[in-house]
């Protein structure tokens, strides 16, 4: 099983990066998100899975083990393979995600193309008690963050940076206008 890559970057495309590792090319499957946090970078190390298929062995890449452990949570459910579950992973971060889950919201899921409200609930139905409560609700609705995230995005800001915006949010920042005036001084910086 290969874990973890590192190396240099030799080419990038729109759904992959190759890394060259100890003179092997190595074609590893990312998120859109990943691949603008790599856009400025020659070389990376990527946490990684690899999908094991009767015709093809797939590499998926991820810059942190939060993303590779949901990943990973995500292809176990019958039906979301390693495709739509990195699809899963581009429309919103993991804590969003989790927060999504959690509360029974599956409207991030059927963003996904080939993920219908049947598929999303079977989501949601095998992912709530495996999840739990682990994150931490700082009172902010998921509506709010899509809206959020939605006016950055008309903004011209890219989803990497809205969500590092988010990250350093102050707690104490509440309601849509306010959040977005906060992330803007965050991303102004």
């Amino acid at each position: 099983m290969i874990s973890m890559i590192s190396g240099k970057i030799i080419h990038k495309d729109f759904s992959y990066v190759i890394i060259d590792c100890a003179g092997v090319g190595y074609k590893v499957f990312t998120t859109p998100d990943t691949q603008d946090k790599l856009i400025n970078k020659n070389e990376t190390s990527l946490w990684t899975h690899l999908a094991v298929r009767e015709n093809a062995l797939d590499l998926y890449g991820f810059l942190n083990k939060q993303d590779l452990d949901f990943f990973s949570l995500l292809i176990t459910i019958s039906g979301i393979g390693p495709k739509s579950a990195l699809g899963i992973l581009s429309v919103a971060s993991v804590g969003v995600l989790r927060k999504a889950i959690s509360s029974e919201d599956t409207s991030y899921l059927v963003k996904v193309s080939g993920i219908g409200k049947k598929s999303a609930d079977k989501i949601v139905l095998e992912l709530k008690d495996k999840l739990g409560k682990e994150y931490e609700s700082d009172g902010t609705t998921l509506k709010e963050e899509s809206d959020v995230v939605e006016t950055l995005k008309t903004l011209g800001y890219k989803s990497y940076e809205i969500r590092e915006a988010l990250k350093k949010m102050p707690k104490d920042a509440s309601g849509t206008s306010q959040r977005v005036k906060e992330a803007l001084k965050i991303l102004g910086k």
